[in-house]
């Protein structure tokens, strides 16, 4: 035996939070198994059919907006196995990866305690709370700025001391578009990559042969 596997290493998918002023990464969520499935919508933002000016009709107005849906796992089932090696699986369930995810659309504690200094002090107007830069990655082709429109959990099993053990977490996810940033903006440039390796990747299906579909003249 030599330890030699031919069995590839599986990358995981998850969700990078940055630092909204520096862009360094404040937390690292990786999904403890990948998901099935991963369904996309995206809703082409298209002129026509707004004014019903026909010359309108093939201009867009900016990058379609695309949705991801994907339910996660999490299931503590194998640590529990060997209590001695995971004492925070012994102790806690799956409550920590439960509460890092719920962290995405949540303002800390810290920044509430802030807002309610602010308007204590008698500040009429103060700007809402500012959440972290979200990079939705999946694979290294699939790495998008986001944000968290759908949240919900279905813990399905607890431990003696109702620590869930085992839950289901179902995440939608809006792409944020350069409408959304603008070019100036950190957010704005890993949207143009991920936007440029879409083209990157079209280019590598190759054109399609004309004659394929039957007896088409292009006038």
């Amino acid at each position: 035996m030599t330890g030699f596997s031919r069995s590839p290493p599986i990358l995981k998918s998850g969700i990078v939070l940055l630092d909204p002023a520096s862009f360094q990464p404040l937390r690292i969520v990786v999904l403890q198994y990948n998901p099935d499935q991963l369904s996309r919508t995206l809703q082409v933002q298209a002129m026509s059919g707004e004014s019903g000016d026909r010359s309108e009709a093939l201009r867009l107005k900016g990058a379609p907006v695309e949705t991801f849906k994907l339910e996660a796992e999490i299931d503590a089932t194998d640590q529990l196995e060997f209590p001695d090696q995971n004492i925070s699986y012994k102790d806690l369930g799956i409550f920590p990866q439960l509460a890092a995810l719920e962290s995405l659309i949540s303002p800390t504690s810290d920044q509430l305690s802030g807002m309610e200094s602010i308007l204590t002090g008698g500040t009429v107007e103060i700007a809402p709370v500012e959440a972290p830069l979200a990079l939705f990655v999946w694979s290294v082709q699939r790495v998008a700025p986001v944000r968290v429109t759908e949240f919900s959990i279905t813990e399905e099993a607890f431990d003696t001391q109702l620590n869930p053990i085992r839950a289901k977490v179902s995440l939608g996810l809006r792409v944020l578009t350069i409408s959304d940033f603008g070019f100036g903006h950190k957010g704005g440039q890993y949207f143009m990559a991920y936007l440029k390796n879409k083209e990157f990747l079209a280019q590598k299906a190759g054109n399609g042969d004309l004659s394929k579909l039957g007896n088409v003249r292009l006038l």
